[in-house]
Parts: structure tokens; C-alpha cells; sequence
């Protein structure tokens, strides 16, 4: 009868709130004691409401008690059936002031308030009408504000969203590889990694996606359509926001700040890839190996040593790889423009960085440098592999014979002796190599040379491609530099 009277006995001694039942109460108060005295035995998500925890159970059992009607759609919660229905329908549901009526015409909303009231009289009578609490949606009040900033939101949901940024709780795991977020939607998006699951579908064409981001990337390709333009340099694209993205290289804004160290980005993805060398977190893990990765970039890249894709196709030659730096590296050789070229030596090439990478040779530059020794290197690169010293780490393994390495590019070289594969040709006959070096030792068999790597006795001319080599050859000379110290015009031999 309280529905009715409006009576509600069961009060709260910290707030003015009440209720008409005493579950309400207790469950209000765990907002007041922070308690979450219901948790799951799958992945130790932790909530203060039973039902919530019943939501969640959802995740692990695959249960999806809610159909639809007019299709076989089936989903584990009523708010996602509600939005499928829409569907069906095409029409969207009615927001006011006072409630809410989804997939009804203006002209039905009284006859759903004198419905909903006969349905409440006589609970004999089913009326199919939703009706929802009392709403802000649409009068832009945002009545839930957060106690540690100045943030305040429309909806609880989307405040309780916010908090966990302060707290960095990470509630929703996932049970195949550990990955943890404080987002329920970046579980789901997640768990597609495992399953392959490609829900969004192009209407065009058989593509399909796991990320409606990645549908709206493609659609673009089939209607060439670019409506937003640079005024700086007339870069065109089809995304409003790929627009604001590209003019922070104008304006050098870098709006994405680390709050553990000066650094700041002009992308959110850069700040969480950066954000990841502070926590030392490897959410991603490849399920054949256990490599793990902090980025799911990475995770998607070592994924191809396993499958042997190569996405990346050259439309001039028969040439595949499965990485973008290697191909437009290839690109390199059918252009023949080598536009970067060094002062000092004059060596050339067509990708800039490679020409920053080389200035290091003369300058000396090490700027990577290893935290827990004096190791310093030119290339980051050689960094990560010197890294792996000091942990024993061999994240790279090989799926076929067990094989594990510290660097990627071992396991490249490795995994050929499997493939049979040979990319480097010799452009004077048929051979192939497996390796560059073998390549070079090749060459020399067509110009007589001995190949150089960049070993050379400059005593003699002694040429070799190991430093070791170099040095045992160069004992020969310092027992003769020896007998000439006493006398004139002695030196010591050098490289």
C-alpha cells in the first residue's frame, strides 16, 4: 500500500533520505560506508547491489534472458534490448521533463500516463508502455557532482564512471587473459580480441569490424566523401575529429598532460601508451606464446608471427610484409629518391629518421639510457634488447618448436628456418638468402670484394664482419708494435 500512500518508514541517519523498503535503505547505505559486500567468484568484481552483481554474472555464463519479438536478437540486459527494439521501430524514445516513453507517438503520451496509472490499479492489466523515472536528459541539469573536482554529470552511471579515474579501481576483468578496465563497454570491446567477434557489418561491401570506430573509418572509402579541410596545408578527411586531431600540428597544442611527469601529448592514445612506462602494466597477451604487450597495437603486430598475415601488399612487386615501417621501407627501393642525405659522409636515404638514426655515428649522440646501468644507445631499439639482460625476459617465442627470444627480429630471422622464407635476392643471379649477411657474403663471390660491416684493420686492411674477429686478428700487430716501442716512429695499431 505504500506505492499508494507514498509512505516511507525506513529513514536514513546520515541524509534526508527514505524509503518505502528496507532493501532500498540498505542499499542506499553503502553509498554512505563504501561497502561492496557482493563479489564474483570468476573475477573478484565487487559491487554494494545483488542485482548488479546478477548483471555481471551475465559476462562469464553468456546468459541473455531478454528477447526480442521480431527477431532472434537476445540480450543480457533490459536497457540493451530496450535500444535494439529501436530498430525495428526507427523511432527513438520519448525523453520529458517527467518520464520517459519508448516507441510511442506524441499524441499516445497521455494515454500512457492514464494506462500506466489503470496498470498500477489493477496489476491484472499488462499494458506494453515503459515509463522511467524522472529525467535531466535534455534541460542540461547535471545534478551529480564529484567531491574531488569540479565535474558534474547528468546521470549516477555516468559520475561513477568519472570517480574511478580517481580511485584507479578497475572492477571488470577479463577471465582468458587478466586485462582489467574500470569500463564495463571496454570489457566487451576487449573480450572480441579472444572471440573475433565482428558485429559491425558494412552495408556495402563484406567487411566487418570489431569497433564501430573501425566501420566508420571504412565506410569513408566508399564514398570518398572528405567535407572537412586543413586551412593550413588543404589536408582533407572524412571525420570531424581527424580534423582537430591534425591541427595540433599547426598549433603545437598538446592538451593531454601526465600527471607523474612533464610530459604531454596532442592525442589521448599517446598519453596512454606513454602512462603505460610509469605503471610497467602489459594488459594485452598473446593466448599462443604469453607474450604481453602495453599496447594493443603491439599485441595485434606479434599476432602475425603466429597466423603469417601480411596486410601490407606492394602493387609493383610480389613483395607482403605484416609490418608498415618494413613496408615503406620497400617502397624505398622502387622510388629510387633518396632526398636525406648527410653532410658529413654523404650517405643517403629516403626516410628521415633513418638519416637521424645515421647522425648519431657522427656525433656520438646516445639517448636512450638504461636505468639500472650506465648502458647508453642510439637507438631505442637497442635499448629494449640490452633491457632484457638485466630481467632474463625472452618474450618472443616461436609457435612451431618452442623456441624464445629477448629481440622480434630474432624471431623473424628464426621463424624462416620453418617458412623457408628468403627475402633478400641477389640482383645478379638466383640465389636468396634468409638473411642480409649471407646476402653480402654472396656479393662478394660477384665483385671479388670481402663484404664490409664496418670491421677494418687499418694496419693492414684486414677486413671482417664480427668485432670479435677483428680483435684476435689485431694481437699480430701488437706483438710487432711491441718490438717497435724502444724505437722511433712507434704506434699502437687501432681500428
Amino acid at each position: 500500500m505504500r506505492t499508494h500512500t507514498g509512505e516511507k518508514p525506513y529513514k536514513c541517519d546520515q541524509c534526508d533520505y527514505s524509503a518505502a523498503r528496507k532493501s532500498h535503505l540498505d542499499d542506499h547505505l553503502t553509498k554512505h560506508t563504501g561497502e561492496k559486500p557482493y563479489m564474483c567468484g570468476e573475477c573478484g568484481y565487487r559491487t554494494a547491489d545483488r542485482s548488479h552483481l546478477s548483471q555481471h554474472m551475465r559476462t562469464h555464463t553468456g546468459e541473455k534472458p531478454y528477447k526480442c519479438d521480431h527477431c532472434d536478437y537476445s540480450a543480457a540486459l533490459k536497457a540493451t534490448l530496450d535500444k535494439h527494439l529501436a530498430t525495428h521501430t526507427g523511432k527513438k524514445p520519448y525523453e520529458t521533463c517527467v518520464g520517459s516513453f519508448p516507441y510511442l507517438e506524441d499524441k499516445d503520451i497521455s494515454q500512457a500516463f492514464t494506462s500506466d496509472l489503470a496498470r498500477r490499479k489493477n496489476k491484472a492489466a499488462r499494458v506494453p508502455v515503459y515509463v522511467k523515472r524522472k529525467t535531466t536528459i535534455g534541460t542540461g541539469e547535471k545534478p551529480y557532482k564529484c567531491d574531488q573536482c569540479d565535474y558534474s554529470a547528468a546521470r549516477k552511471s555516468s559520475l561513477d564512471k568519472h570517480l574511478a579515474k580517481h580511485t584507479g579501481e578497475k572492477p571488470y576483468m577479463c577471465g582468458e587473459c587478466g586485462y582489467r578496465t574500470a569500463k564495463k563497454s571496454h570489457l566487451s570491446e576487449h573480450m572480441r580480441t579472444h572471440t573475433g567477434e565482428k558485429p559491425y557489418k558494412c552495408d556495402q561491401c563484406d567487411y566487418s569490424a570489431a569497433w564501430k570506430s573501425s566501420l566508420d573509418k571504412h565506410k569513408a572509402k566508399h564514398t570518398s566523401d572528405k567535407p572537412y579541410m586543413c586551412g593550413e596545408c588543404g589536408y582533407r578527411t572524412a571525420f570531424k575529429h581527424s580534423l582537430s586531431h591534425h591541427m595540433r600540428t599547426h598549433t603545437g597544442e598538446k592538451p593531454y598532460m601526465c600527471d607523474q611527469c612533464d610530459y604531454s601529448a596532442a592525442q589521448k592514445s599517446n598519453l596512454n601508451q606513454h602512462l603505460a612506462k610509469h605503471t610497467g602494466e602489459k594488459p594485452y597477451m598473446c593466448g599462443e606464446c604469453g607474450y604481453r604487450a602495453a599496447y594493443k597495437s603491439h599485441l595485434s603486430e606479434h599476432m602475425r608471427t603466429h597466423t603469417g598475415e601480411k596486410p601490407y601488399k606492394c602493387d609493383q612487386c610480389d613483395y607482403s610484409t605484416a609490418w608498415k615501417y618494413a613496408f615503406d621501407q620497400h617502397l624505398t627501393m622502387h622510388a629510387g629518391d633518396k632526398p636525406y642525405m648527410c653532410g658529413e659522409c654523404g650517405y643517403r636515404t629516403a626516410v628521415r629518421s633513418s638519416l637521424s638514426r645515421h647522425m648519431r655515428r657522427h656525433t656520438g649522440e646516445k639517448p636512450y639510457k638504461c636505468d639500472q646501468c650506465d648502458y647508453s644507445a642510439i637507438r631505442k631499439s637497442h635499448l629494449d634488447d640490452h633491457l632484457t639482460k638485466h630481467t632474463g625476459e625472452k618474450p618472443y617465442m616461436c609457435g612451431e618448436c618452442g623456441y624464445r627470444t629477448a629481440r622480434k627480429s630474432a624471431l623473424s630471422q628464426h621463424m624462416r628456418t620453418h617458412t623457408g622464407e628468403k627475402p633478400y635476392k641477389c640482383d645478379q643471379c638466383d640465389y636468396s638468402a634468409a638473411q642480409k649477411s649471407n646476402l653480402n657474403q654472396h656479393l662478394a663471390k660477384h665483385t671479388g670484394e670481402k663484404p664490409y660491416n664496418g670491421y677494418m684493420c687499418r694496419e693492414c686492411g684486414y677486413r671482417s664482419t664480427l668485432k670479435s674477429t677483428i680483435y684476435q686478428h689485431m694481437k699480430t700487430h701488437i706483438g710487432q708494435w711491441r718490438l717497435q716501442r724502444g724505437g722511433k716512429g712507434g704506434r699502437k695499431p687501432s681500428l
